[in-house]
């Protein structure tokens, strides 16, 4: 399935939209929600392009959930963002959702900065983006650094990552010219 109808395309800005200010407001992406996107966009794909559109979908999901799980295996995001760009994939195939990821990374790159000038305590971020790089490189256990991050998480800023997946997927949608 190479061609979304334009309504699907809204479609899906509107659930990233109720994503991210559901994150925004309680720190989470529920399931209701993402599973519901998941799932609609594989029925929707077999339903209106059949075997061939549904295994795009069903490889759109898996890039989506293989793109972000590592980060969500060391404690670093919520599973709940996984399973949006889960969502995404499922509607969007496999090659969008890669353009939306990246676009997401760097928007979630920059909210971050924004977020570390906006607190003024540049070394403190420094010096944990340090022991957490280093932490990542000598520990190599996702449990135990899920296990740190855990510890970290009530002493840290936290970026509700449905907002920049939010934003860059349906910036990349527009730069596509699959959005209007």
């Amino acid at each position: 399935m190479t061609h979304l109808p334009q309504g699907a395309v809204w479609f899906v800005s509107a659930i990233l939209v109720e994503a991210a200010v559901i994150d925004g407001w309680k720190l989470r992406v529920p399931n209701w929600l993402t599973l519901h996107m998941m799932a609609g966009g594989l029925a929707f794909a077999a339903l209106s392009g059949g075997l061939l559109a549904a295994l795009w979908a069903i490889a759109g999901a898996a890039l989506g959930l293989a793109l972000l799980m590592p980060l969500y295996a060391i404690g670093g995001m919520g599973a709940g963002d996984v399973k949006l760009l889960a969502g995404v994939g499922a509607w969007m195939g496999p090659a969008v959702t890669l353009g939306a990821f990246v676009v997401a990374a760097l928007v979630g790159g920059l909210i971050a900065l924004a977020m570390i000038v906006r607190s003024g305590a540049y070394v403190q971020h420094l010096d944990l983006l340090r022991s957490i790089g280093h932490e990542i490189i000598s520990v190599r256990d996702p449990v135990k650094l899920s296990e740190s991050a855990a510890l970290r998480k009530p002493a840290m800023m936290l970026l509700p990552y449905g907002i920049p997946i939010a934003i860059g997927s349906i910036a990349y949608f527009a730069w596509l010219g699959i959005l209007f």
